[in-house]
């Protein structure tokens, strides 16, 4: 690996140890074996590694969501059966130590320009991706307007969810319950 890749790997660890504020640029270096001019060049700033590498984490657990990318997928796309099956793995990544969506709620609150660009730039295909494992299609033929309504509902279903997860994982609801309160819904909605 160059010294890029070497960073990005650096500050992937030490955003799992620290988390984003105790992270200094010093830490990235040691945790790396590189040197402090390297972020600069590579990246621009430490914030914007770091912000490079929570989306890497993120992108990370994409395989988990669907099962480690089962052979076998529960439930029809877009079915009940399939968002329980989605759920269900998602939760799993919430329970395992060292969870990213710890460090999810953290990035949350940063109040850096440069990090919510970035980030806000990764929101669209982050809900792509999870309209395309609920929807069963590839992400290439989920459309901008599809990413920006039903992948932003999606999106805001996983941040209630991390925040109740953090906050309370004795409480947090599994996919079974998110299921059945979605199917309440339907249910309500679709009364004549």
């Amino acid at each position: 690996m160059g010294h890029r890749e070497d960073l990005l790997e650096g500050a992937k660890s030490c955003l799992l140890e620290k988390g984003f504020a105790r992270t200094t640029a010093r830490d990235i270096v040691k945790a790396s074996g590189t040197n402090l001019a390297s972020i600069g060049y590579h990246y621009g700033s430490k914030d914007a590694l770091l912000a490079q590498a929570y989306v890497a984490l993120v992108e990370n657990m994409s395989g988990a969501f669907d099962g480690d990318h089962a052979s076998v997928i529960e439930g029809a796309p877009g079915s009940l059966e399939r968002f329980r099956w989605v759920w269900t793995n998602i939760v799993g990544t919430m329970r395992e130590p060292g969870s990213v969506w710890r460090l999810s709620m953290e990035v949350m609150t940063i109040d850096l320009p440069e990090v919510r660009e970035h980030l806000s730039r990764a929101q669209r295909e982050g809900g792509r991706g999870l309209v395309a494992m609920l929807m069963g299609v590839p992400e290439e033929e989920v459309s901008d307007e599809t990413a920006d309504t039903l992948g932003r509902f999606y999106l805001t279903l996983m941040t209630g969810l991390i925040a109740q997860w953090t906050f309370d994982p004795g409480t947090a609801p599994d996919g079974d319950a998110l299921t059945e309160g979605l199917r309440l819904i339907i249910e309500s909605a679709t009364k004549g």
